[in-house]
């Protein structure tokens, strides 16, 4: 019968053996919700439990009758860039098994995406040594089958003890994603983590929801206020509808980030500061929509209205890529007061 179908079809088929059909890549993700502050304990169903954000790559952990295989979020075959990780995978994690987690990179007790993001772009001759230097993890926070059926349709809380004796025994590469119910617990992760460990933020699960592809979850995100050069904005200088900010980095002004999109008093009072630029500009009128967005899909261009640079204050997630915010910052007010010439790059 199998014969039958597609070429594909039929080496998809033997590929990931053992595994429910439904949980074949390209597999969907629950997702979370942004809040502000951490929610009460009884905000979800069944009562609130508590989990660290983790600052990396989510990834879905597959494993087969004859392999394993990492997954992004937009269903993109990871699997080559972290051979470390599926080795300890294969040994530890039995076959019919797919965990939901997030794969990172530890540096000097701290999470390094820089380091991370070497792996999706290093040569398969330079990867060796990145292995060497900065080894990647697992932490795993969900599990949706083991032996081989669908443990979707399981409350969080029995697919947390499912994963709970899954990962008994597990050594690293391979690790646990703290939980606790505790909303104090949870409190003091989120004032000490992220200065700590880099850690993101705190993610909020019910106890008694299923697993399903959409923002079931809520996450609260660590932020920290950074002064930063604003030098354009996108839409015109009267009605600006987001703001483009930069910091010096080997002596130039490089573009590090956008604001997400401004309310309209926002708007009105940024435009009252706003001039025409003096001079020879550091940046272009035009750039590529990823400069501003690393997760957009667009190859396209941005058209921005370069503006006199002038010093701002923004709200910031953690998130950092190399040098560069991940997300988008949240515009706080104006500081004309300050020079933009004296504006340094933030230790992070």
């Amino acid at each position: 019968m199998f014969r039958r179908l597609l070429p594909w079809a039929y080496a998809v088929l033997i590929m990931f053996d053992g595994l429910p059909a439904a949980l074949h890549p390209p597999v969907a993700l629950a997702l979370a919700k942004a809040v502000e502050s951490i929610p009460r304990g009884d905000t979800l169903p069944g009562g609130s439990a508590f989990e660290m954000k983790f600052d990396g790559f989510r990834a879905v952990c597959l494993v087969g009758s004859d392999g394993a295989w990492l997954y992004s979020r937009q269903g993109k075959d990871l699997s080559r860039y972290f051979p470390d990780v599926l080795a300890s995978v294969r040994e530890q994690i039995p076959a019919g098994c797919v965990v939901d987690g997030e794969v990172v990179v530890w540096s000097e007790g701290r999470l390094d995406f820089e380091a991370l993001q070497l792996r999706l772009v290093s040569s398969r001759a330079a990867l060796p040594e990145l292995l060497r230097k900065s080894p990647a993890s697992l932490i795993a926070f969900d599990v949706l089958a083991v032996a081989g059926q669908d443990t979707r349709g399981l409350q969080f809380r029995d697919r947390r003890a499912l994963l709970e004796e899954l990962a008994r025994g597990w050594v690293p590469p391979l690790h646990l994603s703290p939980v606790t119910r505790d909303r104090a617990v949870a409190e003091t992760w989120f004032k000490e983590m992220p200065a700590a460990t880099g850690v993101e933020g705190i993610l909020v699960k019910g106890e008694t929801q299923i697993y399903e592809p959409r923002r079931i979850w809520l996450k609260v995100k660590s932020r920290n206020v950074v002064d930063v050069v604003l030098a354009a904005v996108i839409g015109p200088m009267a009605q600006p509808r987001a703001a483009v900010v930069g910091l010096p980095v080997d002596g130039q002004l490089r573009i590090v980030g956008r604001s997400a999109a401004l309310a309209a008093r926002a708007a009105r009072d940024l435009s009252r500061h706003l001039r025409p630029p003096r001079g020879k500009h550091p940046w272009p009128e035009e750039i590529s929509e990823r400069v501003l967005d690393r997760f957009t899909k667009e190859g396209g261009t941005t058209r921005l209205t370069l503006v006199e640079p002038l010093v701002v204050e923004v709200s910031a997630d953690v998130a950092w890529s190399g040098q560069a915010f991940r997300h988008s910052v949240r515009l706080v007010r104006v500081r004309p007061e300050l020079n933009p010439a004296e504006i340094r790059f933030p230790n992070r």
